[in-house]
């Protein structure tokens, strides 16, 4: 059976998910475990689209029955029905890709960090720009963030930071967004420490990963050495004088993930935890699907100029996104967190690569 035949056999099934997520979603008892109510509503929110195209398609499918019917005895419904026929095909189209095979992952939150690479002191002011343009696009969308850990430079830059973006409410869109982001950024400026003039090319790091919560992940206690020490700020100087960073190390994977942004020593190991946890489900999944693996091939391993997903050109005020040929002029606006237009071309690109792969 090809996948679009049992694409379509999923409908009904997908149908009466939503009707029994409804259903628990009325009963008041449901939202006393608020977990269980978030994961419902995600759930809920994500299937609901799809519903209404189904409706929509049984409704115009009456439409079309009746205008025909109708066409018999007065030509004037003869257009309508030729507009419906048009509409039919249009929802048709919407359904399928709606029924295409969903990331299991598009439902979660997300563990985005930054961190420069070649370029010295003008990659890490890079890193910066891209950490301030996620945090504006955070903000558009009506998502909350949190720093976790940031390693911030003498002149302002970001060696490497690490940030939890999460939606609000019913909202499940982090992950089906900021998935795209992750590989080798390129930038092409002047550098502020440049004194002729002249343009430098410099690069940094984005690595997106989806926030896993603890039933995705049990991490044994006995798996995990964690060593303390003093936090440093830029230059070496010494952010607290208690011995409040905090480096995790999983000792079955070699995992290390060290954190020191906050002055607790407990809120340190707390977002550490959150980060290996992330880290952890995202090492399963491409161990266990080669699929996934494949959707991850594009984020960032080294942080080498050659191996770029996308360029951000100052002189000409360009973005150029190179896995789609994307390429605007609005390189400003981007950066103050307009990614939208750019991620609308990614999620197209790789819809249509889905529907290829069903034909």
């Amino acid at each position: 059976m090809s996948d679009k035949k049992q694409g379509a056999g999923k409908l009904p099934e997908l149908l009466a998910e939503y009707a029994d997520v409804e259903h628990q979603l009325s009963d008041p008892a449901v939202h006393t475990d608020q977990a269980k109510a978030r994961t419902l509503g995600r759930r809920f929110a994500q299937l609901a689209p799809l519903v209404a195209a189904s409706r929509e398609l049984d409704a115009a499918h009456d439409d079309l029955d009746t205008a025909r019917e109708l066409a018999d005895e007065d030509a004037s419904f003869v257009a309508e029905a030729d507009a419906l026929t048009i509409r039919i095909a249009e929802l048709e189209a919407r359904l399928r890709e709606l029924l295409l095979p969903k990331d299991p992952n598009d439902g979660k939150d997300v563990i985005l960090e930054v961190k420069a690479g070649e370029g010295g002191d003008e990659s890490a002011l890079f890193a910066g720009d891209l950490l301030r343009m996620y945090m504006r696009y955070a903000e558009r969308q009506g998502w909350t963030t949190e720093i976790l850990d940031n390693e911030p430079t003498d002149l302002g830059g970001t060696k490497s930071a690490t940030v939890a973006v999460r939606a609000k409410g019913l909202d499940s869109a982090v992950w089906s967004r900021l998935k795209y982001e992750g590989g080798v950024h390129r930038v092409q400026r002047v550098p502020a420490t440049e004194s002729q003039g002249r343009i430098h090319t410099s690069a940094a790091g984005v690595l997106v990963l989806p926030e896993a919560e603890e039933v995705d992940i049990e991490i044994d206690p006995n798996d995990l050495r964690i060593d303390v020490f003093r936090s440093s700020g830029p230059g070496g100087q010494s952010v607290n004088t208690t011995d409040s960073a905090v480096r995790i190390t999983h000792i079955p994977t070699g995992t290390v993930v060290s954190m020191q942004n906050e002055k607790s020593q407990l809120q340190n190991r707390e977002a550490g935890l959150r980060v290996l946890r992330a880290r952890l489900l995202s090492a399963a999944q491409e161990a266990a699907d080669q699929q996934a693996s494949d959707a991850r091939r594009s984020q960032v391993r080294t942080v080498d100029r050659s191996e770029r997903i996308r360029t951000y050109n100052f002189a000409e005020n360009r973005i150029s996104d190179h896995r789609v040929g994307y390429k605007a002029y609005n390189l400003d606006a981007v950066l103050d967190g307009a990614l939208d237009d750019m991620i609308d071309a990614l999620v197209r690109a790789d819809t249509e690569a889905m529907l290829a792969g069903t034909e």
